[in-house]
């Protein structure tokens, strides 16, 4: 459905409406779970990476215990036609999780560091492993990847089923448990990466698999950053099935050792930071063909450890670095602002050089971190307020060079609401309508997260 055909949304936020779904709120789960700090929900509607307006902030915030408290929320919400945001990290979920079958049962509110800490004691695995933290829910809802994804892929491999409500309150499970079904309509698939928009996950089947076996790790240096990304571009061309592959270059580096959220110094130079399991032999094999890759590119220094400790220093250090980098701003007004952007394999050496040249030549700092096994890297810029415009001018450079490459904008962060016009720039105005009609036939009033992903009005209201 083309935007100028979609009606006017007709949300009713006023304080009298807001004051009487309040007064059915507290009836319905009490008022202790019922929250109207100001600064409990400035907390859960502005952060760091994402800051929001006053005029953003939630009127309240709920929090359900069960699948039927939050049908019941989503019932007086449609009624009343109040818009809903879901917060993962901000409900009350407890964090209940079984393991059996080789797949767990979550609630949203369960860390996939939390799950794969329950689930090795049965030597098993989850793998999406995005920024300390996340939660399930959110996972699903961007279909989130991490440093795992070049081997065991993002999140969206990992989802049998859900079970959701949406936006009438209704409630639906996707799927049983079966590891695959050609069962209807993939609705999981829809599901993850919606970003919310269509429905809220009150549980999940998510699959598991073995724990790695001998586990490796190798830190690589080299002269340039163009010297580490062809040496991973070599390496993912040999088809070796390594686990990750990450590229830290020596602006993040020295960002690391300066947050002080590592451990350990690190030389400032471009680093590849390399994971390996299997046999023995295997293992072996594969640390020689990369260290043969890695000696062709000039590589300064390679360090291997399979000690577990050890191992957990080495890793941490790529998990602290979004937030290294937010700690260089000078000023509470500074801004983090970053590229997500994904090529294809063969392309991405070249848009890392662009994209740096781009950036320093305005005169900004710039780091490129990624994921580069899999094609994904971060452009990062922290700048003051008064170069935002400079800045995200470049960035949408950036995302839009990434499509001219057969890329995407976002391979892993999602649109929310800033990158909509820059989806239909990558897909096309057809295809963004699709998505439209899908939203709109789902949830016609637009209550859940809306506006996000795709324009439903000129403005957000």
């Amino acid at each position: 459905m083309p935007l100028s055909d979609v009606p006017p949304l007709r949300h009713d936020t006023s304080e009298a409406n807001i004051s009487r779904a309040l007064d059915e709120f507290i009836g319905y789960l009490g008022s202790e779970n019922v929250i109207l700090s100001t600064d409990e929900r400035l907390a859960r509607s502005d952060t760091p990476w994402s800051p929001a307006p006053q005029s953003q902030i939630a009127a309240l915030i709920v929090l359900p215990a069960s699948t039927s408290e939050v049908s019941a929320i989503m019932k007086i919400c449609s009624r009343r036609q109040i818009p809903v945001t879901a917060y993962c990290g901000g409900t009350s979920f407890h964090g209940a999780l079984t393991a059996t079958h080789i797949d767990a049962v979550v609630q949203p509110a369960v860390g996939w560091e939390e799950l794969n800490a329950a689930l090795a004691s049965q030597d098993l695995f989850f793998p999406p492993d995005p920024g300390p933290g996340a939660q399930i829910g959110g996972m699903i809802a961007m279909n989130c990847s991490g440093t795992n994804a070049y081997r065991h892929g993002t999140m969206k491999v990992w989802v049998a089923s859900v079970t959701l409500v949406l936006a009438d309150g209704s409630v639906v499970k996707t799927r049983h448990r079966p590891r695959k079904s050609a069962a209807g309509y993939d609705l999981t698939s829809l599901i993850v990466g919606s970003e919310g928009t269509l429905g809220l996950v009150t549980e999940a089947v998510l699959k598991v698999t073995s724990a790695p076996d001998n586990l490796h790790v190798a830190v690589a240096t080299f002269p340039s950053t163009d010297a580490a990304v062809k040496t991973a571009v070599s390496l993912i061309g040999s088809g070796l099935p390594l686990d990750a592959i990450e590229l830290i270059d020596e602006p993040s580096i020295g960002a690391i050792n300066q947050s002080g959220l590592s451990s350990r110094q690190w030389r400032e130079i471009p680093t590849l930071f390399l994971k390996f399991s299997g046999s023995e032999q295997m293992v072996q094999n594969q640390l020689e063909i990369t260290r043969g890759a890695a000696g062709r590119n000039q590589c300064d220094s390679f360090e291997v450890s399979s000690d577990k400790d050890e191992i957990g220093v080495i890793w941490s250090a790529r998990k602290v670095v979004g937030r290294s980098l937010n700690a260089l701003k000078k000023d509470p007004t500074d801004l983090f602002l970053h590229a997500d952007a994904a090529v294809p394999i063969s392309r991405l050496a070249s848009i890392i050089e662009e994209a740096y040249k781009v950036v320093t030549d305005a005169g900004l700092f710039c780091s490129n971190v990624g994921h580069v096994g899999d094609g994904n890297f971060h452009a990062a810029i922290v700048c003051s307020k008064s170069q935002e415009e400079t800045a995200r001018q470049i960035i949408a450079h950036i995302q839009r060079r990434a499509v001219q490459l057969e890329g995407t904008i976002t391979g892993e962060h999602g649109i929310g609401l800033e990158l909509r016009d820059s989806l239909v720039y990558e897909l096309g105005e057809n295809a963004v309508d699709m998505m439209r009609r899908i939203k709109l036939a789902q949830d016609p009033q637009c209550l859940l997260n809306p506006d996000k992903v795709i324009r439903l009005e000129s403005e957000f209201l």
